[in-house]
């Protein structure tokens, strides 16, 4: 996810906000930011400064003179605005970005002193809306160290729910037939509607609890020597 998300600054003004920009994007394992019509030349000593600690991600910053040209090769672009535009685009929430299936995700920010106008919005596919109270924009790196916090965090609960190798719909049915044979050799119940009901409590308490293969073989362990 991280690769193909492609952070845009339009029209920067402050060479410092690059930098810690880049030093944001940076700190949350994210490695592409690009710049349309920066009022300073980039790379500047400033910029580079600011993002301490990711000169490499810094140097590698490429520089565009339009939105068109910096979002050519995005499938999905996203602008971000302080305040809710009346612009007929669907607005996006940040915990649904990690949803969108495409090869490049574009996130355009904008200046400093008044953000995006309508036009730079409507190159856009969606309108990210970071609510502030009263509507007080914030600065510029700092709303793109907040997107890059949510969507990082958002990528790694991803990852923790299905990289975790959880178990399959055949594992639990063997789980179970197993822990009802067991129940049954030991007179747990003799009334079918009971037994029916505890089969489901178990297949639902299985599937509801992010269960994997490691916790299910230990109890297995468990029970079968508790069953002896």
């Amino acid at each position: 996810m991280k690769k193909k998300i492609q952070f845009i600054l339009n029209k920067p003004q402050l060479s410092e906000n690059i930098g810690m920009s880049i030093r944001s994007i940076g700190c949350f394992g994210f490695e592409n930011l690009d710049l349309v019509n920066p009022r300073n030349l980039w790379p500047n000593d400033k910029g580079l400064k600011s993002a301490k600690h990711f000169e490499k991600i810094a140097k590698k910053v490429k520089t565009f003179t339009s939105i068109p040209d910096a979002i050519q090769k995005s499938d999905i672009v996203i602008a971000t605005t302080v305040r809710p535009r009346d612009i007929q685009i669907p607005y996006i929430k940040l915990e649904d970005i990690n949803k969108i299936k495409s090869k490049k995700i574009s996130i355009i920010f904008g200046q400093e002193n008044n953000g995006l106008n309508n036009k730079e919005i409507s190159y856009a596919n969606y309108i990210l809306t970071l609510p502030t109270h009263n509507q007080s924009s914030l600065n510029l790196s700092h709303a793109v160290s907040i997107v890059a916090f949510h969507i990082n965090q958002l990528n790694l609960k991803y990852h923790k729910k299905f990289n975790n190798k959880l178990i399959t719909s055949n594992q639990i049915e063997q789980f179970v037939d197993f822990i009802m044979k067991t129940l049954n050799k030991k007179g747990f119940t003799t009334i079918p509607a009971k037994s029916q009901n505890l089969e489901i409590s178990l297949r639902n308490f299985l599937k509801t609890n992010n269960i994997n293969e490691k916790i299910l073989k230990t109890a297995y362990g468990v029970l079968k020597f508790l069953a002896k």
